[in-house]
């Protein structure tokens, strides 16, 4: 909104000291993170106030795990910090004629709101179980079928193609392109390739019409499976004070850098990867995104204040796997997103061995100690499958060596772009 006050002061011919400033990303990438972080400060410490006040407080399980039962009673929708603060950097900071923007937008109050629906059954109605499986994937496939179909239709998401920049004296930048240029397209960016691009059309067995529409239904097909993925990724990840908050703050500052290189007309020509104009917005949300992931982090660290609960945790896999789609850098997420990755292939991994070893011994079997795999160094004890850690770690611990794999494979992620 301040961002659209001072497009009109421009308009309306009314001059204000610094008002120029708002014409570029990176101020308002400052900005928005600044404002989020603050608000986030501000008003989580009114929200946890309330919330005790209301007893408002986590129900939890004696899984054996240490320092499991001190938690019970902390304040839980902690989330609604995280998602507030996004919504206020993003609102002031943004240009909200943005396409991008507005899908962001949507899915954050859509994800929101599914995680405050689970979360109000389990506090409120005192069901542990929350909302079911199926209603809450049947949400998440309707965002991502929602975001898809948008991808796939609308005009003002496209990729600029063979564009050409050209230096003139060391100084000036020449862009030579026309409105022919920017097409709708199944690419996305893939590493270790010349052109750093795969198409999703390659996957079709038809061509012609059939192979079109065939090419379309796969990219549709996966911009779900990703949103639905990286939503119930986090989700799986908030087990440890600190832990959830603090790796998708790492994937946000990276997904930031990676709309502004792509939406840079510049900086995608040197790095070689798809200009998608108007992307560049999308670092400023993404600027947001980790400026109230840090500011909820101060209360979320151990001994945790808050829990952000699943209105927290389906809110942020929602914007990360979303904000990835839009940039056209899904592919990536298996390594950028690691950690997310690697606790739901635990899950299923355990899940799978359990019901199958149950099926031909009669009993079942585990590979892990507990799952998803943050809780598996937590816990005492050998499993049948995996011989270490015998000993426990403290969760603070465990979190800390799972922020610095995290920043390894962030680092890495970048350090992609440049390999071919």
């Amino acid at each position: 909104m301040i961002y659209h006050l001072f497009q009109y002061f421009d308009r309306a011919g009314i001059d204000i000291p610094g008002q120029n400033l708002m014409h570029y990303i990176s101020f308002r990438v400052m900005l928005a993170s600044v404002t989020a972080v603050l608000f986030a400060l501000i008003v989580g410490k009114r929200f946890i106030g309330l919330l005790q006040k209301k007893q408002i407080g986590e129900t939890i399980r004696d899984l054996g795990l240490e320092g499991q039962i001190q938690k019970k009673g902390t304040p839980t929708m902690g989330g609604v910090i995280i998602i507030s603060s996004i919504l206020v950097g993003a609102l002031l900071f943004c240009d909200l004629t943005n396409i991008y923007v507005l899908l962001l937008l949507l899915s954050t109050v859509w994800c929101g709101a599914i995680g405050f629906t689970d979360d109000y059954i389990k506090v409120f109605r005192h069901n542990k179980e929350g909302l079911s499986e199926k209603g809450k994937l049947a949400a998440q496939i309707g965002l991502g079928f929602v975001i898809a179909i948008t991808v796939w239709l609308s005009p003002d998401i496209a990729v600029r193609e063979k564009v050409q920049v050209e230096t003139v004296e060391e100084e000036a930048i020449v862009m030579k392109t026309s409105d022919e240029d920017v097409v709708k397209n199944t690419k996305t960016t893939i590493p270790f390739v010349k052109s750093h691009e795969f198409d999703y059309k390659w996957l079709s067995p038809f061509k012609g019409v059939w192979g079109w529409y065939t090419k379309w239904a796969i990219y549709v097909t996966m911009i779900i499976l990703v949103i639905t993925a990286c939503s119930n990724g986090t989700n799986l990840t908030d087990g440890l004070d600190g832990l959830s908050a603090g790796t998708s703050a790492i994937v946000g500052v990276v997904i930031g850098i990676l709309a502004w290189l792509s939406g840079n007309l510049v900086n995608s020509d040197y790095l070689n990867i798809m200009y998608i104009p108007g992307t560049g917005e999308i670092a400023i949300y993404m600027a947001a995104f980790t400026g109230a992931l840090i500011g909820f982090l101060w209360y979320n660290s151990y001994p945790a204040q808050v829990f952000m609960g699943d209105t927290g945790s389906l809110t942020i896999g929602g914007i990360i796997g979303v904000s990835a789609v839009l940039i056209r850098k899904e592919l990536l997420l298996p390594l950028l997103c690691g950690i997310f990755f690697v606790e739901s292939l635990s899950v299923l991994l355990q899940r799978g061995w359990f019901k199958y070893t149950k099926k031909k011994y009669g009993e079942g079997r585990r590979i892990f100690k507990m799952t998803p795999l943050h809780h598996h160094y937590q816990k005492e004890g050998i499993p049948a499958a995996i011989t270490s850690p015998a000993r426990a770690h403290h969760e603070v611990k465990i979190t800390t060596r799972f922020w610095i794999v995290g920043i390894i494979l962030a680092v890495s992620t970048l350090a992609l772009l440049k390999v071919r």
